[in-house]
């Protein structure tokens, strides 16, 4: 039914037969009417009155209305029919709904049977928090902890334990921001955690990423703390120089940042203030002046020392604290690699350092990650290290199977850091005398500055494919000796290709280094930068043209990192002056600006053809220091002896040549450096052709001239 019904007791008409009620009509109504009770006054009534049973109401004069009424009626005394209230409320003069109470409800508190629970709800707003505002909020406490404490141990399982590592981003320019307004024990506390978190337990990527937020942010850090590009471009060259961010990342970075940005400010200062400076590693070091960080070679020094006192005591409990207290976790791998250098020279020690390392990996103290980079950077040294131990490599060969054994090194990460593949140029006899050789050479040329003698002792070995490998190991070696050696690598390069090495070895050698230069950072912290110097320095002593520079990269292995350095390099050789900047950079005596060399050069030939001695020329060539730019000395020679009209400027260089102060390379590249400007001398020196025709005669009857030169002169 639509609705329900009320049937009035009170009957107007006593002859009214439709008013009288069955007894299971009365049954049948007093059921719809518990119903009624039972159900909301606005809801349908589920049950019905069945058809037959319908109920007559009288209507007065009216046709009776058949079926169930739609609305609610009552009779008046009028005989009007007036309809009352939706749902039966009723309208004047009635009782109203059933339950209904006069007026609204309210709630008295007051009330001895007062219920809470009656209350009406009420909505509250509130908050909605994320995981990463939770961890936002305890890395705060972390680092305001470890900045009371100075304790990066429990900094470190703090972190571990917060988890949330996809957050860890957050952790580095967090820690960073919060440092940069305060002192310089709180900044140098912060590059220490960095360094102690790095890889075990903030990933190589996040702490990208978190210098990058850092960079992005720049503008804003710069409202509240006034030097914050020079402290930022601080705490970025101390992460290059701790080896937790590569300097590949400043050029990666300097492309995502506006031209005008704090960001990029940050990244230049720190490139041209503090990382292209000299001895920048210990300057940036030693910046903040804190006490909580040493240098490499420092740490070298003490992980040397700790292990001589435990051979001596045997106390594996006393060097694990020694180790702890050096807090470079980091560079723990310097640390197996020196442990297992030293069982190799005392074989007697070999239990004692097995132990101690066994305990060290039991204790968590060193990780197995750092065990993998200390015995992959042991096998990559193994070649230098035969020279002193000459069974080194059966040694090393006998130690993995026992640290294996031990539970303490994977084999499979040995895999993959390539010391399986190193056993086939291992197992190659011949290539494993030539480095050999090799190194024992250019250890004596450190030591004797002799070119010419380095020169006589390559030929002798007579293996011009290794000259590649040759390269890679002087590069490799100058870098982890002084700018006195790297400038003497340097030089060495022009003279080796002028007189053995060809551009495509010179070119390969350079991609072998590459190749390996993340190996090599372990030991050379700033390698990468080395290496771009060292390319950019090829480039300005003629050795290499900058299309080779695109060869390079073309050769390397794709994600190399090797090809940021080349960037590199293409940014240096393109900066203002950089001639004589890179020629100046390893600060070497001999490094000359080009221009200053030239002019030199000019000043001595026209004092020789006025009169000069022809031994003080030479000793003027020899003391501009720079053989591998003799050839210059050979084509201004002849250049003024064609406008001078003067021949006996080559006198100067017959003496030469018979000194050997001038090789034959030497002579002729200058040769063929005057052969390819011969169209332009023309212009000024109408007899410059027939002049030089006569000058190849004569380098030729004297020996002065390699059988590679081809001069045709036109008609």
């Amino acid at each position: 039914m639509a609705s329900s019904t009320t049937v009035s007791s009170t009957t107007t008409a006593a002859g009214d037969e439709g008013l009288l009620l069955t007894d299971e009509q009365r049954e049948l109504l007093r059921q719809n009417s518990m119903d009624l009770l039972s159900s909301s006054p606005k809801s349908a009534t589920s049950s019905t009155l069945l058809p037959e049973h319908q109920i007559k109401v009288s209507t007065g004069s009216r046709a009776p209305a058949v079926g169930l009424a739609v609305r609610h009626v009552r009779r008046t005394h009028s005989g009007k029919l007036v309809r009352v209230k939706k749902d039966g409320a009723g309208g004047k003069g009635t009782w109203g709904k059933l339950l209904d109470t006069d007026g609204a409800s309210c709630i008295d508190r007051k009330d001895p049977n007062y219920d809470s629970g009656e209350e009406p709800y009420q909505l509250v707003g509130t908050t909605i928090t994320t995981p990463f505002d939770e961890y936002k909020k305890f890395v705060v406490a972390i680092i305001e902890e470890y900045f009371s404490t100075g304790a990066v141990e429990v900094a470190a399982s703090d972190l571990q334990d917060l988890g949330y590592l996809e957050y860890h981003h957050y952790f580095v320019k967090r820690l960073i921001s919060m440092a940069m307004d305060r002192h310089d024990k709180e900044k140098e506390m912060a590059s220490v955690l960095l360094s102690a978190l790095y890889a075990d337990v903030i990933s190589p990527d996040q702490i990208r990423q978190g210098f990058l937020m850092l960079l992005e942010s720049a503008d804003d850090l710069a409202l509240d703390i006034l030097d914050a590009v020079d402290v930022l471009a601080l705490f970025i060259a101390r992460a290059v120089v701790d080896d937790i961010l590569p300097p590949a990342f400043l050029t990666r970075a300097k492309k995502t940042l506006r031209d005008s940005s704090k960001g990029l400010e940050a990244i230049l200062t720190a490139e041209k203030s503090y990382l292209s400076a000299p001895h920048h590693a210990e300057i940036v070091e030693r910046r903040w002046g804190g006490t909580t960080h040493i240098t490499v070679e420092e740490v070298k020094k003490k992980i040397g020392d700790l292990l001589s006192e435990y051979i001596e005591s045997g106390d594996t409990i006393e060097a694990c604290r020694c180790i702890r207290e050096l807090g470079v976790a980091f560079f723990h791998h310097e640390v197996v690699k020196r442990a297992l250098i030293v069982a190799m020279e005392n074989q007697a020690a070999e239990t004692l350092i097995f132990n101690l390392l066994k305990e060290a990996a039991d204790e968590g103290l060193i990780t197995s990650n750092q065990f993998n980079k200390g015995f992959a950077r042991l096998s990559e040294s193994l070649d230098d290290l035969s020279l002193d131990i000459p069974s080194a490599k059966e040694l090393f060969q006998l130690m993995i199977p026992k640290a294996t054994a031990e539970g303490w090194l994977d084999p499979t990460s040995l895999k993959s850091l390539g010391m399986v593949e190193q056993q086939t140029d291992e197992n190659d006899e011949e290539l494993r005398r030539f480095k050999e050789e090799a190194v024992a050479i250019i250890h004596e040329y450190f030591l004797s500055d002799d070119i010419p003698e380095l020169i006589r002792s390559l030929e002798d070995l007579s293996a011009p494919k290794f000259n590649p490998i040759f390269l890679k190991k002087l590069i490799t070696l100058a870098m982890d000796r002084k700018n006195h050696e790297k400038e003497m690598a340097s030089v060495l390069l022009s003279a080796l290709h002028t007189e053995l090495f060809s551009t495509e070895d010179i070119v390969n050698g350079f991609v072998l280094l590459l190749e390996s230069a993340e190996d090599t950072a372990l030991d050379v912290l700033d390698a990468s930068n080395e290496i771009a110097l060292f390319l950019a320095r090829a480039v300005i002593d003629d050795i290499l043209v900058p299309l080779n520079l695109d060869d390079i990269s073309a050769k390397l292995p794709p994600n190399c990192s090797g090809s940021e350095t080349v960037h590199m390099a293409h940014s240096l050789i393109s900066a203002r002056h950089a001639g004589e900047r890179i020629l100046r950079c390893w600060g070497g005596g001999t490094g000359w600006a080009v221009e200053d060399a030239k002019d030199k050069i000019i000043k001595l030939l026209e004092e020789y053809e006025t009169g000069g001695v022809v031994s003080e020329a030479c000793q003027c060539i020899r003391d501009i220091g720079m053989p591998f730019f003799n050839h210059e000395v050979v084509k201004k020679a002849l250049v003024m002896a064609m406008e001078k009209k003067n021949d006996r400027i080559l006198d100067l260089l017959q003496e030469s040549f018979s000194e050997g102060l001038i090789t034959i390379n030497q002579m002729t590249k200058g040769f063929s450096r005057v052969a390819n400007e011969l169209d332009d001398l023309e212009l000024d020196i109408p007899n410059a052709g027939e002049k030089f025709r006569s000058y190849v005669e004569f380098a030729r009857k004297n020996k002065w001239l390699s059988a590679s030169f081809v001069y045709a002169p036109t008609s």
